[in-house]
């Protein structure tokens, strides 16, 4: 293939895939922009601690007694999940719900102080703006099809910014690199600056095209993981009757926990019966210290009547991307300063999404205008041709006329 026929095809890939997906991507960025600083809005708002102040070496309760205090709040749910907020020191957070196999959505949070078991708050979070720009931005209110989806245009993104760095190559081998030629139309003024910030901002565009397709999966990795390594680690139960009487206590599986996975502590806590646990487990996700590991999990299945651990595995690589696309998607590894770099990236990569639709429409207002002129020029010279042809044959029949 000719290099010019590579070049009409890289820029009807990068046209096409651009057009498509940008609209979207504009949701993405400006839904993406509050959600990077959802921790200092918070704090902004001026929201207190949870936790009261308590002498210090006030002991913490038992866990059992807290989620005990937990179903007496609420006795017509049970506890799904337990986990706890970094952010929010000496409180412990249960996930409850109608029942083990209700949807998703069906919860209700309740926060409990650690050392007084005093509900301390019950959290709308399925209201508020906050709320809204993350539905917006993770599946547009549409569910798994609405990730998916998000998911496919994150690719549409990424092929647009392959194709653009490929018609933006052979640019810069003629001109100097960063060119903006403000001397020349606005339409090229804005075309040059359209593809210096599409280079400057490739690399994060990159990044956060990706990771934000792998979090659009993150139903599919967690079904995998269900199907796969968990199912594994609980084959021994699968013929296992059905738990009857009282559990084990959750202290006890804490424990066990603790013991096998020393240096690591609790991220979330899965009740037997809920999705990422079994009917007979309880399964405590242990995490890492470091900035790192603190987004991986390990989880430890302890049995649900027995109080015993029965298995521990790390989680598989699939799963591994998955906990490290999350926090890299939104800036959270490097604190305030990562998240304002994010942010800057973030406004950039809009002004790049609008000048490619400026510079789409203006490419047609003047194809259009060409085509015009084209027409119009055609109509002169057809008519001038009409006007000498009937010249000439008038000029022929007064000839004849003389003779």
């Amino acid at each position: 293939m000719s290099t010019t026929k590579q070049v009409k095809a890289w820029f009807q890939i990068h046209k096409w895939t651009s057009l498509i997906c940008t609209a979207f991507l504009l949701m993405l960025c400006l839904t993406g922009l509050p959600l990077i600083f959802h921790e200092e809005i918070e704090e902004l708002e001026g929201k207190p601690a949870l936790a009261p102040e308590l002498p210090a070496g006030t002991p913490k309760l038992k866990l059992e007694q807290l989620a005990q205090t937990a179903r007496q709040q609420f006795p017509t749910k049970v506890i799904r999940y337990v986990y706890w907020d970094e952010h929010e020191p000496n409180t412990t957070t249960f996930t409850l719900t109608d029942s083990l196999t209700a949807p998703a959505d069906n919860y209700k949070l309740v926060i409990l102080d650690d050392r007084t078991a005093k509900v301390l708050e019950e959290p709308k979070v399925q209201e508020g703006f906050m709320y809204v720009m993350l539905q917006l931005h993770v599946d547009m209110f549409m569910g798994l099809g609405g990730k998916l989806f998000l998911g496919l245009m994150g690719l549409l993104f990424v092929v647009a910014i392959v194709s653009g760095l490929m018609l933006y190559s052979p640019i810069m081998r003629r001109f100097d690199f960063g060119m903006v030629r403000t001397e020349k139309s606005t339409r090229l003024k804005w075309l040059d600056l359209h593809n210096l910030l599409g280079v400057v901002t490739v690399a994060w565009a990159v990044v956060v095209g990706l990771t934000g397709v792998i979090n659009t999966l993150a139903e599919v990795v967690v079904g995998a993981w269900q199907q796969g390594q968990l199912a594994e680690m609980v084959a021994p139960y699968k013929n296992a009757a059905p738990l009857t009487g009282k559990l084990s206590p959750l202290d006890k599986a804490m424990g066990e926990a603790y013991r096998a996975a020393p240096g690591m502590s609790p991220s979330f806590v899965a009740y037997p019966g809920s999705p990422y646990s079994s009917q007979h487990h309880y399964a405590v996700f242990m995490k890492g210290s470091t900035p790192l590991t603190e987004r991986l999990v390990t989880p430890a299945l302890v049995d649900a009547k027995t109080g015993k651990l029965t298995d521990m595995k790390a989680m598989p690589w699939y799963a591994n991307a998955l906990f490290i696309s999350q926090p890299l998607h939104f800036g959270d590894y490097g604190g305030l300063p990562l998240k304002i770099i994010w942010a800057v990236f973030d406004l950039i990569t809009i002004v790049v999404l609008i000048s490619g639709l400026y510079l789409w429409f203006a490419r047609n207002k003047a194809t259009k205008a060409h085509l015009a002129r084209m027409t119009a020029t055609n109509q002169r010279q057809t008519q001038q041709l009409e006007e000498s042809e009937i010249l000439t044959l008038n000029e022929q029949k007064g000839a004849t006329h003389e003779v």
